[in-house]
């Protein structure tokens, strides 16, 4: 196999092909294959996958959400609420983040290079309901929320002395976490897009009329979620003002 991929100039050597192989990066006919000696065939379709430019698919859903919504990190503060590995922090650093501040209620859970980082500050054990300024220590110019098993309602309010008010919020929803119980289905996943608009309207009455901010806007997430739910984003502005005009079909039956 490794030939082959040589041969059709998917690699520059014999041992660039081995190596991208034994990376787990070369499918043949849709098929994972890690062996450089194995035999193929000729004809057979073969695909080298890109490395992943994220420590995890958050990454992804971030980097799609800044673009839709025009929100450039460069040179600002910034707050990771629900760190996890870290891939919105990766992503706030590659699109020129100043700093990052990585909370957590976890442990041992951001990669190891962002770790290292001298741009991350990791605030480990921390719970993003009771989140003070004194834990962060300065204002944030951009919040992303990135969370599981808790509703989006308990972790917004605290940013409200975080975040300064001419600064941005990215909050990733996930239908799952928002909706009752009656309503999700077995195995965790919400499917009816019914549940979704009433998610989405909840959380943007929540945030006009708990908070006091605005909506700026709302994406539909470029990836779904590990068990397969379609999750959204929101721009949300910590200060008062007009909301946007959300295009509720478009989010919820996107054209294919």
């Amino acid at each position: 196999m490794d030939q082959l991929l040589l041969a059709r100039g998917l690699a520059p050597s014999r041992a660039k092909a081995q190596a991208l192989i034994r990376a787990g990066r070369v499918f043949v006919d849709g098929q994972l294959r890690d062996k450089p000696g194995v035999l193929v065939p000729e004809d057979a379709e073969i695909a080298v996958k890109r490395p992943p430019r994220y420590v995890s698919r958050g990454g992804e859903k971030l980097e799609g959400a800044l673009k839709a919504f025009g929100v450039d990190p460069t040179g600002k503060v910034c707050l990771d609420v629900g760190a996890s590995t870290g891939g919105f922090t990766d992503c706030l650093l590659q699109h020129g983040a100043k700093r990052v501040h990585a909370v957590d209620v976890g442990r041992g859970q951001l990669h190891f290079r962002l770790r290292g980082d001298p741009r991350v500050v990791v605030h480990e054990g921390v719970n993003a309901r009771y989140l003070y300024f004194e834990e962060i220590g300065e204002p944030v110019d951009l919040a992303t929320v990135d969370v599981s098993f808790i509703s989006l309602r308990l972790v917004l309010p605290p940013l409200k002395g975080i975040v300064r008010p001419e600064g941005d919020v990215i909050a990733l929803v996930k239908p799952q976490f928002e909706a009752g119980r009656e309503r999700v289905k077995k195995g965790g996943v919400v499917r009816d897009p019914e549940v979704h608009r009433e998610v989405l309207r909840g959380i943007v009455a929540f945030v006009e009329g708990e908070l006091s901010w605005s909506v700026a806007g709302a994406v539909r997430s470029p990836l779904r979620g590990p068990a397969g739910n379609v999750e959204f984003l929101l721009h949300l502005l910590p200060r008062p003002g007009s909301s946007a005009r959300l295009n509720w079909d478009g989010l919820l039956h996107p054209s294919p």
